[in-house]
């Protein structure tokens, strides 16, 4: 039995988009140990999964941190394969600090290197399965969620949800009018649908907008898991926010999906997998309620 280790940080989205990676490195080592290197927010996900046979917490430490960056060394040693998923200027750093082990990713002198040079104009799907492919791993077919899809509470059906939070930066370019996601879930709630908001706790002021607008509509926000997420895609007939974590994980989950996009978020590279319909704006202030709503069920 081999000592395989996955590396995957990064946020929500990107681990989410890595499902098919970590599905197909499984079944390749299928008789070995698998143990993934992730952070915190994706511990449990991974370890619920039947992906990993460990899960380890990278706390990122600064270099100048000796003692965790020793113990990060420790954690990186002693694997006989690793495929580095993040192949970041950091995790490539790692290469060097697990000793030069057989590695695939992008470090410099690695013995499986993703040498392709349009990578960075790669989705992150094809991207992988481009990297796993000259590592030995053809098949990156759509995983097993079923294990994700019982997750969560059970809600009277139908409901649609709602994911108004995504990155602050660029001046909120990224983010959706909260007035207009207010708009959206009366439009829902009109048509028979319950609104449903998810988000973590820094989304609950704009919760309450729009409950206050809306009070047909259920206030998830801060109350669910990752895994709690996947399962409520998986039973919900629409899901509509930005470039976001929960986003992503509906769309892998077979939700039908309304994905908003800023000029700061490239579909090319990033874009949801599964039933998407995006919208696309310079600024999503400038994206107006009417085109959101000619998508929504009913229309």
């Amino acid at each position: 039995m081999r000592r395989i280790l996955v590396i995957r940080l990064g946020a929500m989205g990107d681990f989410a988009l890595s499902f098919r990676a970590f599905a197909a490195i499984r079944a390749h080592h299928a008789t070995d140990q698998v143990t993934l290197l992730t952070t915190a927010p994706f511990v449990s996900l991974a370890l619920d999964s039947p992906w990993f046979d460990r899960v380890m917490t990278d706390t990122r430490p600064s270099w100048f941190d000796l003692p965790h960056v020793l113990h990060l060394r420790r954690q990186l040693r002693g694997y006989d394969f690793t495929y580095d998923l993040q192949t970041s200027t950091r995790s490539s750093r790692y290469f060097w600090l697990a000793g030069r082990p057989p590695w695939s990713g992008i470090a410099r002198g690695c013995s499986h290197p993703h040498a392709n040079p349009n990578r960075n104009h790669l989705h992150t799907v094809e991207r992988q399965r481009d990297q796993l492919a000259a590592a030995g791993i053809h098949d990156l077919a759509r995983p097993d969620l079923s294990w994700l899809a019982a997750r969560g509470p059970t809600l009277p059906a139908p409901y649609a949800l709602l994911v108004p939070g995504t990155s602050p930066t660029h001046g909120g370019a990224k983010r959706w009018p909260i007035s207009r996601f207010a708009e959206t879930a009366r439009l829902l709630a009109a048509r028979g649908m319950m609104p449903v908001i998810l988000g973590g706790h820094g989304d609950k002021e704009a919760a309450t907008a729009i409950c206050a607008a809306c009070p047909d509509a259920m206030d998830l926000t801060g109350k669910t898991s990752i895994q709690d997420v996947a399962g409520l895609a998986s039973r919900a007939a629409l899901a509509i926010g930005g470039d976001t974590g929960p986003i992503h994980l509906a769309a892998l989950m077979g939700c039908r999906v309304v994905a908003l996009y800023s000029r700061f978020s490239d579909p090319a590279l990033s874009a949801p997998v599964g039933n998407v319909r995006l919208l696309q704006a310079a600024a999503l202030a400038d994206l107006s309620l009417e085109k959101v709503a000619a998508l929504l069920p009913g229309q």
